[in-house]
């Protein structure tokens, strides 16, 4: 008898699975709108120029490749806080913040969840209803119970959906003190609907006078309206002098997807805590993977600490950002043309990389077999792959099954 005989097949990753059944289709015209990934307009992953150029300098001045330490590149955790938090805020000038590079976002968010599982074993994790489905497998893993906060409302909006924010409150109130909540700083996915600032400002006053644990996911810095004002949400939290988690990616924002870069940033009360903090998060790396690659840490810190070069990534990501909005423009002129008599006016009031379309499953069932075009059962589509090439073909095999 094998070690292995007991152990059970684990079911497809939702959206990686995704990818396998896109990959394995043969319709020449098969479209990928369900990994979350940034492409240009003609259909291919970009290689932003401030890479290129921070790459070329790297390769013009080339260097041994030691151990990183522990917490990554000295430069780039400077960066990460200095762009989550301001360079001039007073959490990075007082070092009240401890920051790491992870391995991804998702790494980020591992440290994290493994750091309170630690700090406050018995408590609860709230995740958004519906979130990234990596959330509730992450800190599930992590030995937590992950329950649910209420969010998207189908029928809000005259049926065209959008946030159920009483209930979202409602939820929060009715939380145990040390509860984490995991809050999406900006371009909420899957849904695409994010809250005003004055809707969090009363979301921090609940997790405020509950006493939680906020955990914010910052993956799409800079896809919703601009670098500070995706961030802004950061500085409600400062002001309400809270202790909270931010997680941070730049796989979409430097299109650097296979290089992992992340990062995980602690606010803290004062410099001597956050350097107990840094001690902890630092046991924490060491005993998963012992430090993090240099590669990519390398390229972004080069970016961000340069002025031209922060400037000409700041312009790219603008253009990316541009360029999401007018597919969810042509989007819904599309279905429009295409017959679709529903009005589908909601895509454009979403933001970031993701709409809910609002199909079923049993209609994105039939995208994917009879159509080749892919996207989640939940009916989540990533507008960024959309194109001029492909945007008449995704709109008619949508109009056909609605």
């Amino acid at each position: 008898m094998s070690l292995f005989s007991a152990v059970e097949m684990a079911p497809r990753d939702p959206i990686l699975g995704l990818n396998e059944q896109f990959n394995a289709d043969s319709n020449p015209n098969k479209v990928n709108l369900g990994v979350g990934v940034y492409f240009d307009d003609n259909g291919k992953l970009p290689l932003l120029q401030c890479v290129q150029a921070a790459e070329k300098t790297m390769m013009d001045k080339p260097t041994a490749r030691g151990y990183l330490p522990i917490d990554g590149i000295v430069a780039y955790d400077n960066a990460v806080k200095g762009l989550v938090f301001g360079t001039d805020s007073e959490p990075v000038t007082s070092g009240r913040v401890a920051t790491v590079q992870a391995i991804g976002g998702t790494g980020g968010l591992k440290i994290g969840a493994d750091f309170l599982k630690k700090l406050n074993p018995a408590a609860k994790v709230l995740i958004s209803d519906p979130s990234w489905e990596n959330h509730r497998a992450l800190f599930t893993n992590a030995g937590f119970e992950v329950g649910t906060y209420a969010y998207f409302d189908a029928a809000a909006n005259g049926g065209k959906g959008g946030v159920n924010f009483e209930g979202y409150l409602a939820s929060l109130n009715a939380a145990a003190a040390g509860t984490v909540v995991v809050l999406h700083a900006c371009c909420h996915n899957p849904t695409g609907y994010d809250i005003t600032p004055e809707q969090w400002d009363q979301v921090i006053a609940v997790v405020k006078a509950k006493n939680l644990t906020p955990f914010l996911d910052m993956a799409y810095q800079g896809f919703g309206y601009g670098i500070s004002e995706d961030g802004a949400v950061i500085a409600k939290f400062v002001a309400a002098g809270l202790n909270f988690f931010v997680s941070t990616s730049f796989s979409k924002s430097f299109s650097l997807y296979g290089e992992r870069v992340g990062g995980l940033s602690v606010l803290c009360k004062d410099k001597e805590e956050a350097g107990r903090v840094l001690s902890q998060l630092k046991i924490v790396i060491r005993t998963n993977y012992s430090n993090p690659p240099t590669h990519g840490g390398a390229v972004v810190a080069a970016v961000l600490n340069n002025p031209e070069l922060r400037a000409l990534w700041e312009k790219e990501l603008g253009e990316m950002r541009v360029r999401i909005k007018a597919m969810r423009q042509k989007l819904v002129d599309g279905l429009k043309a295409a017959g679709v008599k529903q009005d589908m006016s909601f895509i454009t009031t979403q933001i970031g990389m993701f709409s809910y379309s609002g199909l079923s499953k049993d209609q994105m069932v039939r995208l994917r077999s009879e159509f080749g075009v892919y996207g989640t059962d939940t009916g989540r589509m990533c507008v960024a792959a959309l194109n001029s090439k492909n945007i008449d073909y995704v709109c008619a095999a949508i109009a056909k099954v609605i």
